[in-house]
């Protein structure tokens, strides 16, 4: 593969190669991952900056509806939009369904705009592993804005944070009262809260879910990216279109704020500095289905099993060995 005329076209825009590319950066296998590195790095230094908006929510509460609805509005306006739509995989099989796109017709159809599903494999968090690579891919291929959408998530699930400038949380009419919005978690790290579905005989308890999470969001304690007023709630139905231009305009404004402010590229900085942590961890981790590794690893599980020594005692006895 060549790698300067594959990212030559990334840059231009070519979407086919972006498809190619993103695949290359998922794949497992040790020579592309070497290809994968070669690529970014010749990528890096374009100087091409999108808005990286993350969005999560708990299963059924309308991300993709959400997503479509978002997308054709910004479209409509002018704007690149790539989504990057992370699909759950079965902890039986380890396949995915890879569905999202489908139910995101319109958007698939527009041709400023870019889907590509991907399958959350083993990686918790809600996101894939690589995510992160990929949402660096679009925006060397020139996209103005791109979406990172989880599967369905717990209130742990805040990887897709560390990976993008504004995190959206999603939630369904009538989800919690100001307790639930008040515990630790994902509900700390969302930049806004949208109660989706607000429309028809949901829109009363919307309203009041919305005024729920406000009060639970000035209990939080203040953080030093927000400008005043932020985190905040707000009410949108992605089937009627009602509420998203008013929350593309916080966005903004919560954007341009933080860009003034030094926090954006501050925040990226410290995104990096995680991210780089997280490969050596992961490549670390990568080293015990190694050679020798795995059949000391495989030694050691069953001498566990059989209760010749505790689980403590072999973990420390396979570290030694890996020092």
């Amino acid at each position: 593969m060549d790698i300067d005329s594959l990212a030559e076209k990334i840059a231009s825009g070519d979407r086919r190669s972006l498809s190619r590319a993103i695949t290359l950066v998922e794949s497992g296998r040790a020579d592309h991952r070497a290809q994968a590195v070669a690529l970014l790095e010749a990528l890096a230094g374009r100087g091409r900056q999108a808005l990286r908006i993350g969005l999560s929510g708990t299963p059924g509460v309308g991300k993709s509806t959400f997503i479509e609805a978002f997308g054709m509005m910004l479209v409509g306006s002018g704007l690149r939009v790539a989504v990057l739509a992370v699909d759950p995989s079965s902890a039986r099989s380890g396949g995915s369904i890879l569905g999202d796109k489908t139910r995101m017709e319109q958007l698939s159809r527009a041709p400023e705009a870019y889907i590509r599903p991907s399958p959350a494999q083993s990686q918790l968090g809600g996101v894939a592993r690589r995510s992160r690579e990929a949402v660096a891919l679009c925006e060397a291929a020139g996209f103005d804005v791109v979406l990172v959408e989880t599967v369905g998530v717990g209130q742990s699930e805040t990887m897709v944070a560390e990976m993008t400038d504004l995190f959206l949380l999603l939630l369904a009419p009538a989800g919690g009262d100001e307790l639930q919005g008040v515990k630790r978690g994902i509900m700390e790290m969302a930049d806004m809260i949208l109660v989706n579905k607000a429309d028809g005989d949901l829109k009363a308890a919307a309203t009041r879910t919305c005024a729920d999470y406000s009060g639970a969001l000035r209990l939080l304690r203040k953080r030093a990216q927000d400008p005043e007023g932020f985190p905040k709630a707000m009410t949108v139905s992605a089937y009627e279109g009602d509420g998203l231009e008013a929350a593309w305009g916080e966005m903004q404004a919560l954007a341009d704020w933080r860009r003034e402010a030094g926090h954006f590229d501050a925040r990226r900085a410290e995104q990096a500095r995680y991210w780089f942590r997280e490969d050596v961890r992961q490549g670390l981790l990568a080293r015990l289905s190694g050679p020798g590794v795995a059949e000391e690893m495989a030694r050691l599980a069953d001498a566990v099993a059989a209760g010749e020594v505790t689980a403590t005692a072999a973990a420390e006895e396979m570290l030694t060995r890996l020092r």
